[in-house]
């Protein structure tokens, strides 16, 4: 029996603009990587433990001052590549600046926090961390272990390397140095640790 040969089919390349009228009208989430697309997964439970206590610690840390701590609904830009990416977590300090008069797309985060899963680890590790460091603003990338207590911090160097520095274990702390804040890796898994 012939088989007919299968047919690669090409996948849509999106400008800015195209995505962006897209995006906005969708009922789920996706990101833009250089004219591709990439949906965007629900999160677990632990994931939202994890996020939810990241951003109890930091609102409660930053209170008053300049800088505000954000949930996974604000879109960041990286303007090099036309990247638009969903963080779990946005700190931005100063006045914030948009893209447009949406006011969803955020040009100027501080900080940027993924908690990682074995589905999008390798996306958030690969596309998405190359497209944060190229933000000018940003001073920080944080990735937050799902299953075991370890937090890595990456911090852009004059070099133009990016600098790890990893804490582990709930004796471990987050220390943000952009923003002046210390979180315990106990607090941040509180809950969060639930056996399977």
């Amino acid at each position: 029996m012939i088989r007919p040969m299968a047919i690669a089919q090409e996948k849509p390349f999106y400008t800015a603009e195209q995505y962006l009228a897209v995006e906005r009208e969708a009922e789920t989430k996706s990101e833009l990587f250089h004219g591709e697309l990439y949906a965007m997964s629900g999160a677990s439970y632990v994931h939202n433990v994890l996020t939810t206590n990241l951003a109890a610690a930091l609102h409660a840390a930053l209170k008053g001052g300049p800088c505000r701590v954000v949930a996974s609904d604000l879109r960041v830009k990286d303007e090099l590549a036309d990247s638009y990416m969903y963080p779990d977590l946005v700190v931005v300090c100063g006045e914030p600046k948009f893209e447009d008069r949406h006011f969803d797309t955020l040009l100027n985060p501080t900080v940027l926090i993924e908690v990682l899963s074995r589905s999008t680890e390798g996306h958030d590790r690969g596309h998405k961390f190359a497209a944060f460091r190229r933000i000018p603003t940003v001073r920080e990338v944080v990735f937050v272990a799902q299953d075991t207590p370890l937090v890595e911090r990456f911090s852009p160097h004059e070099s133009g390397d990016w600098l790890l520095h990893a804490a582990e274990g709930l004796a471990g702390e987050l220390n943000l140095l952009s923003l002046g804040v210390q979180v315990s890796l106990a607090d941040l898994y509180d809950g969060a640790l639930v056996s399977a």
